[in-house]
């Protein structure tokens, strides 16, 4: 294989919802340049994206399959995304390394939730759009709908380059009015006929030219004054003007496929090579000091691993970027990220599962290479005198979460190992040991990506699991005073314990002043603090301790183990065990042995009068509340407003946002346990949503109750 320049490099995202074609498309793609000798089938499992066992399984993408093409000259670097929305991280990654997306529809229902989504990545990322018209064989194929959808979501931008004749069961044809040609095929797709637009088709053609020969021309001065003296532009001059367009997101053409049939794939492609802009076309990136790096073969060497596959007999498969400079087998480069050094082995261009070997890469260009020893998903290698680190991938929040054990308690580390592998491979997933609810918790994009993992854990690691619900991370809190005192004493012989602790408990509040007097049992007594401190919490909140026990009651000396006593209650709240929060204690008084006290009986001492107090003192539960946006086809805005109302949310507003509705709400965590899966069933998929942690509330009273009681059981038992 030749080694393609940055001048002859596109790299080029296939984003699409479920069941728009992309796998297909990519066959058709590949078949057509030649890298493959037949189109696989997805139903016979032999397609070149979507090969691993678990894709097999379920019948959808859930890992991105970068493939290259070679056309006219040119290296077509094409990373195939997953569709559903649960598998976004792939998308995402996709585009932070490409320059151009081709956003395949299902003519049959136009635009959908994921291409909306989709689309709102490339609108942040500022990446160029090109629409593409699928699957016009089908028999409710509609392409009016699409166009007219198209145009209603995203304005007069959408420009139509090609639209079909006969479509359905029948389609064979359709009319291109950059190149003004009627394109038409045999029942085996392939190569087409190129005929003159019949005459009865004319009229539309012509109209739709103009609109095409207007839209390149605002992207050029020079082809907007021809234009206005002329009316009409080159082949050559069109093909600037859009590309142009491309780069501003000024034009997002239109092109139509039936890629099943491998009808319009080989125009398409003539279209990604001839006209899509080339990787040194693109603004410059910039490292994570904010310094513009070019894409330039000449610079120094700088490589981007933006993803890792783990394959069977080969293991980790390291997905890179070329950012500067050439990349050789046998480069030795310094790993930005973690100090290591690291030689590169052999390099390939990928092709699906296969891999071709190549000699050498230049800045732009997309490759994989193995067996590197100290390189992750994120990490950047550079040559001599060279200190980029770059960092273009982000992700959304995780919806979906579930605490997983294994079910065989001796296979626990085998499970973290293999869950800290898998996140390599996929960075939506979260995993989290946590303190705090004591569960591993396992956090993804909705239900399928866990259901996906698990899969993966069973029948590729041989290890049986099982989900759980989380526990919800509640805050207990107080919100009035309350006095307490607890005597520890014990005696076995020897040694004794003792120590007893009196203290009071009230809320704190951010810049409340220091207690000056209080009253105990109807006396009022002066506070004389001798100590003082505040806590920030690592959960959130403060705890405030102050010491005003005077007489030496209570050695200081005590004081350390008296504050870890009321710590250990803050870390295990009185209620249900929750973290504490926000809360003063003041240490006023108590009583000490000369022989049995010690620290251990003070911190026993206090961490029950802190208990006691805690309790007495109107205690309340706070629970989490996340900012829940979600996009809903209008005509399902009921239902789904409904179903959050009785999940306890609030709906704070609503929104039209591209022919979707956007409603914005506050909900509690507890009800979005299950959301993904419900709100998928009332919408039929249609439906998308993201969440964000907001605040802590209190939780409604007769709720509080109920937790308690149930806390109270489990200890119990």
């Amino acid at each position: 294989m030749k080694v393609y320049q940055t001048s002859e490099i596109k790299n080029i995202a296939l984003l699409g919802n479920d069941g728009s074609g992309k796998t297909t498309l990519t066959e058709a793609l590949l078949y057509e340049a030649g890298i493959i000798n037949r189109r696989g089938r997805i139903t016979q499992h032999n397609t070149v994206s979507d090969y691993f066992p678990v894709e097999h399984e379920y019948g959808y993408s859930v890992f991105s399959t970068v493939f290259h093409v070679e056309w006219n000259n040119k290296k077509l670097n094409i990373i195939d995304c997953p569709g559903s929305d649960d598998f976004v991280g792939a998308a995402l990654t996709a585009l932070g390394v490409t320059d151009t997306c081709v956003l395949l529809l299902n003519n049959q229902v136009g635009p959908e939730v994921g291409t909306q989504n989709h689309f709102r990545y490339t609108e942040k990322l500022k990446k160029p759009v090109i629409f593409l018209a699928n699957q016009l064989d089908a028999e409710k194929s509609d392409y009016h709908n699409t166009l007219e959808r198209l145009k209603e979501i995203y304005g007069p931008k959408v420009t139509p380059i090609q639209y079909p004749l006969n479509e359905g069961p029948g389609f064979n044809a359709l009319i291109d009015v950059l190149l003004m040609k009627k394109y038409s095929w045999g029942p085996d797709g392939g190569a087409p006929t190129i005929e003159e637009i019949p005459a009865e088709e004319m009229d539309k053609a012509m109209e739709l030219h103009k609109v095409l020969v207007e839209a390149a021309a605002e992207n050029d001065e020079g082809l907007m004054e021809k234009f206005f003296e002329t009316e009409t532009l080159t082949e050559d001059e069109l093909r600037e003007g859009i590309r142009k367009g491309l780069i501003t997101r000024s034009i997002f053409p239109l092109f139509c496929v039936c890629a099943g049939k491998d009808m319009g794939v080989r125009r398409l492609m003539e279209f990604l090579g001839n006209v899509v802009p080339h990787v040194d076309e693109m603004p410059k990136v910039h490292n994570t000091r904010g310094e513009e790096v070019a894409i330039d073969a000449n610079g120094p060497e700088s490589v981007y691993f933006f993803k890792t596959g783990v394959e069977p007999h080969i293991g980790e498969v390291q997905y890179f970027k070329v950012m500067s400079g050439k990349i050789k087998s046998g480069d030795d480069l310094t790993n930005a990220d973690r100090g290591s050094k690291e030689r590169i082995g052999q390099i390939y261009a990928p092709a699906g599962a296969n891999r071709i070997p190549v000699d050498e890469m230049v800045a732009g260009d997309i490759g994989c290479t193995v067996k590197l020893k100290d390189v992750k998903t994120g990490n950047t290698l550079n040559g001599k005198d060279c200190e980029n680190r770059f960092d273009f991938l982000t992700y959304p929040n995780p919806k979906y979460s579930r605490a997983i054990k294994a079910k065989n308690e001796a296979e626990t580390e085998k499970l973290m190992s293999a869950l800290t592998r898998m996140r390599q491979e996929d960075p939506t997933w979260v995993v989290e040991q946590s303190k705090e609810l004591r569960q591993t918790i396992v956090r993804g994009q909705g239900e399928f990506h866990l259901r996906t993992l698990k899969w993966r854990l069973e029948n590729i690691d041989k290890i049986q699991i099982e989900y759980l619900e989380p526990r919800i991370p509640y805050r207990e809190t107080i919100t009035k005073s309350a006095q307490a005192e607890y005597r520890h004493k014990k005696q076995s012989g020897g040694a004794g314990q003792f120590g007893e602790v009196h203290l009071i408990v009230e809320p704190y509040a951010e810049g409340m002043p220091d207690p000056v007097t209080y009253k105990l049992n109807g006396q009022e007594v002066k506070c004389n603090i001798k100590s003082r401190e505040e806590i920030d919490l690592e959960w959130g909140g403060k705890l405030v301790f102050i010491n005003t026990v005077v007489g030496g009651a209570i050695d200081m000396r005590f004081m350390p183990a008296i504050l870890k006593g009321v710590m250990e209650k803050m870390e295990r709240g009185p209620l249900t065990g929750s973290y504490a929060r926000d809360v003063r204690v003041i240490v006023y008084d108590g009583k000490m042995h000369p022989v049995d006290s010690n620290e251990l009986s003070f911190m026993l001492a206090a961490r029950n009068a802190f208990s006691e107090a805690f309790k007495a003192a109107a205690p309340k539960i706070l629970e989490p509340i996340y900012d829940l946006e979600v996009y809903v086809p209008a005509e399902m805005t009921g239902d789904v407003m409904s179903d959050l109302q009785g999940r306890r949310a609030l709906i704070m507003g609503m929104d039209m946002e591209n022919g979707y509705q956007k409603l914005q709400a506050k909900i509690p965590l507890k009800e979005l346990s299950n959301y993904s899966i419900a709100l998928s069933s009332l919408t039929g998929g249609r439906a998308s949503f993201s969440t964000k942690f907001a605040s802590y509330e209190l939780m409604p009273n007769e709720l509080q109750q109920q937790l308690i009681a149930e806390n109270a059981q489990k200890e119990e038992e």
